[in-house]
């Protein structure tokens, strides 16, 4: 049996060893988009992130299991895949805490306006900040409810008053106050002092947060978006923020990756922007390998 493992999961020697002793064979491909390092036609099963985004999933007649470095699929064609009965492995779960602690970070970072206290400590000025905030008054509203989602309620629940859910498939789950149905959105948007976008991008969310979904937010609000670019329309986002009626955002990932330079993103004071970072974690590896080691009966 072959396996293509391609991208940059890191094998070690125990690692391989184990798929050796299962009877597997493993080429290695680490930049994805480059020429495949074998033939498409000889391999089982494959280990990726971006793989098909450039090479033809038609091309892998004898593939079996695509296991995904990712949590989303929206970088396969999950329709095709369906239809030839591959199995789909994600990986759901791995990047969960680091993503929410990115998340409450980045917001404590605008309410405790650390970007104006830093530039005082880099000019060695002794001046205090006046209008800070605190989260403990405010509710936050969590669109998808999965694992990202419900990590991101734990973090938050500890500091604020009530965290409500929204989800495809919504379901009563704690941390939650309460899991709307994405129909009944527009009923958490109107209280939500924090708005985070975890939700998967398909076909039902691209598009989501738009002028509409925007100006129902409360006066003072903050929007985070670790989830993907698609889902929140950034001009819109970008005219409210001008405007001063929301108080910021937290932006992890964005309609073009990566933004270009022009954006004017970039050079807002009330804007937290990051290079789609937010899923970073020294922790990452042991969770994906355990992952793979299920998926794969190691």
């Amino acid at each position: 049996m072959k396996l293509l493992a391609a991208g940059r999961m890191p094998f070690r020697e125990a690692e391989e060893a184990r798929f050796r002793e299962k009877g597997w064979e493993i080429v290695h491909q680490a930049v994805e988009k480059e020429a495949l390092a074998c033939d498409p036609a000889e391999v089982d099963a494959v280990i990726c992130n971006w793989l098909f985004v450039y090479h033809d999933l038609a091309r892998f007649t004898r593939l079996r299991m695509i296991q995904l470095l990712s949590a989303g699929h929206d970088r396969v064609p999950e329709a095709e895949i369906r239809r030839r009965g591959i199995r789909l492995c994600d990986a759901r779960g791995v990047y969960s805490a680091p993503m929410a602690e990115f998340a409450l970070g980045g917001v404590l970072q605008l309410f405790k306006r650390s970007r104006a206290l830093w530039r005082h400590q880099a000019a060695r000025e002794w001046q205090k900040e006046r209008d800070l905030r605190e989260l403990g008054g405010c509710t936050v509203c969590v669109v998808g409810t999965g694992s990202v989602g419900c990590c991101c309620a734990r973090a938050f629940a500890a500091l604020c008053r009530r965290v409500i859910g929204v989800d495809l498939y919504p379901r009563a789950q704690a941390p939650f106050a309460e899991v709307l149905p994405l129909q009944e959105m527009q009923r958490a948007l109107r209280c939500a002092d924090v708005l985070i976008l975890t939700v998967p991008l398909t076909e039902e969310t691209r598009g989501l947060i738009g002028a509409r979904e925007l100006a129902l937010l409360p006066g003072g609000a903050v929007v985070v978006n670790i989830a993907r670019g698609g889902i929140l329309d950034e001009e819109a986002l970008l005219a409210e923020l001008r405007g001063g009626r929301l108080a910021g955002a937290v932006l992890d990932v964005f309609a073009e990756e990566p933004l270009p330079a022009a954006s004017p993103l970039w050079g807002l004071e009330n804007v937290i922007l990051t290079p789609h970072n937010s899923f970073v974690s020294d922790g990452n590896d042991r969770r994906m390998w355990e992952v793979i080691r299920a998926n794969f009966s190691l």
